[in-house]
């Protein structure tokens, strides 16, 4: 149990490539883990348990419970849906059952927290940002492909000691986890980096590599809108990092949106893009480049939702 007092107990809601592996190690280090899915889900990991191919972290299979909905106490309830899933999975958490719980969203975009809070205890809402490439690949099975998995917890209104036992629990059973005070800044940080990437690689179905020479003079626009708008809101600003971020990458690297339209599954466009537009306008900077980038991967989502990439 490393350096954690005591064993939690942990719901995840929606036990895929980011919850199904935070499940499985938390599982591994002793902890009490509750997953909430679908049927087919539940009955699979009720029979066979989480398997995890990960060479961070080894292959393993660890036994967790499951169930369709939550319905006892827990010390904290994990949130690794999509957000095109949220509103429906949120059914599976009920506000009463979940009481004092602190409720962990490891979601896309910036508009979340507000939503959630608005449902549970506003001071027990505590966002989280993850840097890792996971994959559901079948249920109840995850592979891990990164070298790393690193978590930062926030949550301004969430008391601090809550907030460390939860990182000391999560980073005892393998992540590298650490507690940020600005939860805007933290927030943000990701959404700068993220957005140029999975607009652009999604819209034109290529990897960065790809992106970033054939596609140079958009995604610099595309930074430096996203950075104008994340400075207006209290978030970081810095173009020049981000565009150095994503030189530093691997080529191939894809965004998970563009998995999505790969696979055929619905795009958060408008967690992702339409957050960002709709915080453009309350402040009043100009965004043309996201503007495009959402207006194109809009229309190709509702008319061609077979998932193709477009261009």
């Amino acid at each position: 149990m490393g350096t954690t007092a005591k064993a939690l107990t942990v719901a995840v809601l929606g036990p895929g490539g980011v919850g199904g592996l935070l499940a499985a190690l938390l599982s591994r280090a002793g902890h009490r883990v509750i997953c909430l899915a679908g049927d087919t889900t539940v009955r699979t990991l009720r029979a066979d348990g989480l398997a995890v191919r990960s060479g961070r972290f080894g292959d393993f299979t660890a036994r967790v419970e499951a169930d369709t909905e939550l319905r006892g106490p827990v010390d904290a309830c994990l949130i690794t849906v999509k957000h095109t899933a949220l509103d429906a999975a949120l059914a599976r958490v009920p506000a009463a059952v979940l009481g004092d719980a602190l409720a962990v969203p490891f979601l896309n975009g910036v508009e979340h927290p507000a939503a959630l809070r608005a449902r549970y205890r506003p001071d027990r809402v505590a966002p989280a940002v993850i840097r890792v490439e996971s994959t559901r690949v079948a249920p109840g099975v995850v592979e891990h492909g990164s070298p790393f998995a690193e978590i930062d917890l926030t949550g301004d209104p969430v008391p601090r000691t809550r907030l460390d036992t939860l990182a000391g629990t999560l980073g005892d059973a393998g992540p590298a986890v650490r507690v940020l005070d600005d939860e805007t800044g933290a927030l943000w940080a990701k959404m700068s980096f993220l957005a140029p990437f999975a607009l652009l690689t999604t819209r034109y179905g290529v990897p960065l590599g790809e992106v970033r020479t054939a596609h140079r003079a958009e995604l610099t626009a595309a930074v430096e809108e996203t950075a104008a708008i994340s400075r207006a809101c209290g978030g970081p600003s810095d173009p020049a990092e981000a565009l150095a971020r994503y030189d530093a990458f691997p080529a191939g690297t894809k965004s998970s949106m563009q998995r999505d339209a790969e696979a055929g599954r619905p795009l958060e466009v408008d967690a992702i893009g339409g957050a960002l537009l709709r915080a453009a306008d309350r402040h009043g900077v100009p965004a043309p480049v996201i503007a495009g980038l959402v207006r194109e991967l809009t229309r190709h989502d509702r008319v061609n939702p077979a998932g193709t990439t477009p261009g």
